[in-house]
């Protein structure tokens, strides 16, 4: 089974996860940026979550191809061991959380890769998944620092994180080589997902302008924050694939990157390519078996 064939799943006990611990320790996840400046940054995905049953393996994996470094936490933040969370650095820069779901609840069948986007208000954010068609799978939680979570199924079934913070977002930066660099959904209704999103985050959605011949860009929408583009959806690309969110890691070479990835204990799911959309572009999963997908940036048009 692909890896992200497994989404609904994986967030759905990631919410369980953090709910049954939020009711037995009081948890206390860090916050998403160490510099707080009180502004929120409604639309933008501002946090991911990596869900494994082998944390050491997945450090060794990402630390190796991106040189991102890890801070366990679990203990400090009332959780029952020091390695069931975990804070990823690149360049000492916070980008995400590490999950180990043995840790947790002793699951060994999901690892994921999960996005939280920021909100001005999550209940509001949360009512206007319902009045759209979908679903709320667990309803604001309080994580303290990290702030009010909530965790939400669209009409065409995809998941994501829905995240209030208490002290405001990471601002804008460019992304180094290793860093996240994009987010997407890939969907079944991309205009009804588009509406979705732009009404939660109060973003703008249009049309991509790219000037490819082999790009097919009709159905891609991006969604905006005035000028700054926050998220992209898009039809959905790979038959029996669920409706899901992917993140982007920004590379020199996808190429260089895959090279390495068996070695480590990863595998290749796509090989290293142009991407119609322009730049190049590779799918990877690490020894979890979570998927992430690698992108040249600035793009550069194909011939």
């Amino acid at each position: 089974m692909p890896p992200f064939t497994k989404k609904l799943f994986a967030v759905a006990t990631l919410a369980g996860l953090l709910l049954s611990a939020c009711a037995t320790t009081n948890i206390d996840l860090p916050s998403v940026t160490e510099n707080p400046n009180g502004e929120r940054l409604p639309g933008k995905i501002i946090w991911r979550d990596l869900l494994t049953n082998d944390p050491a393996a997945s450090q060794r994996f990402y630390g190796e191809l991106f040189g991102w470094q890890f801070e366990n936490v679990g203990t400090a933040s009332n959780l029952q061991s020091d390695s069931a969370y975990t804070l990823i650095r690149h360049n000492g820069h916070l980008i995400g959380g590490m999950i180990d779901t043995l840790a947790l609840n002793g699951r060994d069948d999901i690892s994921q890769w999960v996005v939280s986007m920021s909100v001005a208000d999550v209940g509001a954010a949360a009512r206007k998944v319902e009045a759209a068609g979908g679903q709320i799978i667990t309803p604001p939680t309080d994580l303290k620092n990290r702030g009010q979570l909530t965790v939400a199924r669209d009409a065409e079934g995809a998941i994501l994180g829905l995240l209030e913070t208490p002290d405001g977002d990471p601002v804008d930066r460019s992304p180094d080589a290793g860093d996240f660099l994009w987010d997407e959904l890939w969907t079944t209704d991309v205009a009804n997902a588009a509406s979705l999103y732009a009404d939660i985050a109060g973003l703008e959605a249009g049309g991509i302008d790219i000037d490819a011949p082999q790009a097919d860009v009709s159905s891609y929408r991006l969604l905006k924050a005035g000028d700054t583009p926050r998220v992209g959806i898009m039809a959905n690309p790979l038959e029996g694939l669920d409706p899901v969110w992917v993140s982007y890691l920004r590379v020199e070479s996808p190429a260089a990157i895959t090279s390495h990835v068996a070695a480590l204990g990863g595998r290749v799911i796509v090989e290293a390519g142009p991407r119609p959309l322009g730049g190049e572009v590779a799918f990877i999963a690490g020894p979890s078996g979570a998927g992430i997908a690698l992108q040249t940036w600035p793009l550069e048009k194909q011939d």
